[in-house]
């Protein structure tokens, strides 16, 4: 069986399991973004919700106003464990997730709303902390929390707090972002070293203890996008923020969406010495660990190297590297070249080797 054969029932293989949910009841997988949670979106939710709104599965949905506005909607919930880590909280969390959710579908954030789940016993005080570091985050960001709503369980039924959160946001009349625009040829840049959130959130766990600080890398993008937007205008094709499951779940949601293939170079990928270390203890592959301050960029290949230099002359950018490019061959599939000099697949995990990581 030649290369090409194998690749091929691969990818047969992947999209059978996408369009079938076997699980009887829901386990932590489901909710991890990797391919059990893709079950779950494809075989259960989106047949019951399907509509040309939801329909593209992306970070946000676009809807568009009678006089050609766009605005972008997007939703996420946050159930991290432990509520605080190093750099960050459940609540920069929230409003930065979000953000960047907005960010990365071309919108400028102008609003949010924040749902508070409280479970009864938590302490006022820490609930006070957390609300603080809410107002704060969105005040930093520039974007405010304009609604919300608070609701109560009984002690036992949470972690103390989860934090729902919505936003919308104007999407630049030029702006036409989406996997449906990659192209072969196409570049893929990444704006920073991987891994560092889900690394964190582990050691804040307790289990794991490393002499370097690994701290989140959670922060909101919609700079860093607005500079690059500016610089490269429509020759931006698509971004995301690999956030569950990573960059490897990131590229191969795209690759699966836009029907190309893309081949990314295992050197280029920059990963912190103290991430990469915890990883290797672990037994974890650090392109599958999460991030929530980074994004990944698909450009023309034109413009790659003005889209580098705009990313590095960001804060949030400077060590923003060209990881890889968009080809037609192995439609749907990602490839990893190794360091080693050979290539191998880089799949969707069915799960995440760390749950409730955001």
């Amino acid at each position: 069986m030649d290369e090409r054969e194998v690749l091929e029932r691969i990818e047969a293989r992947r999209q059978r399991a996408s369009r079938r949910l076997l699980d009887e009841r829901i386990t932590l997988a489901h909710g991890a973004g990797g391919r059990s949670s893709q079950a779950l979106v494809e075989a259960l939710l989106l047949p019951a919700l399907r509509n040309s709104l939801l329909e593209p599965l992306a970070d946000a949905a676009i809807l568009e106003l009678e006089d050609g506005t766009q605005l972008a909607f997007s939703t996420d919930s946050y159930v991290v464990k432990p509520l605080s880590f190093p750099g960050g909280d459940i609540a920069r969390l929230a409003v930065h997730g979000t953000i960047n959710d907005l960010a990365v579908s071309g919108a400028q954030p102008l609003a949010l709303s924040a749902g508070l789940i409280l479970e009864e016993g938590l302490a006022v005080a820490e609930l006070a902390r957390y609300v603080a570091s809410l107002g704060e985050t969105a005040r930093e960001a520039g974007v405010p929390i304009a609604t919300g709503d608070t609701k109560v369980v009984e002690r036992g039924k949470a972690d103390g707090l989860y934090i729902s959160t919505s936003g919308i946001g104007l999407v630049a009349a030029s702006s036409k972002l989406g996997a449906q625009e990659i192209r072969s040829g196409d570049r893929v840049l990444l704006s920073g070293t991987i891994g560092d959130h889900g690394m964190a959130v582990l050691v804040a766990r307790g289990e794991l203890e490393l002499e370097g600080a690994i701290e989140s890398d959670t922060a909101p993008l919609h700079g860093l996008v607005a500079a690059l937007l500016a610089a490269c205008g429509a020759a931006v094709h698509c971004m995301r923020d690999p956030t569950r499951g990573g960059v490897a779940t990131a590229l191969n949601e795209l690759a699966r969406a836009s029907r190309t293939g893309i081949v990314i170079d295992e050197s280029a990928i920059p990963v912190a010495a103290t991430v990469a270390g915890a990883c290797e203890i672990l037994g974890i592959d650090p392109l599958y660990v999460a991030n929530e301050g980074k994004l990944i960029a698909i450009v023309g290949p034109e413009v790659a190297e003005v889209a580098l230099a705009t990313m590095r002359a960001h804060p949030l950018g400077r060590e923003a590297t060209l990881i890889g490019e968009i080809r037609e061959e192995r439609p749907g599939m990602v490839i990893l070249d190794t360091t080693f000099g050979g290539s191998r697949v880089v799949d969707t995990l069915a799960g995440d080797p760390l749950p409730r990581i955001c």
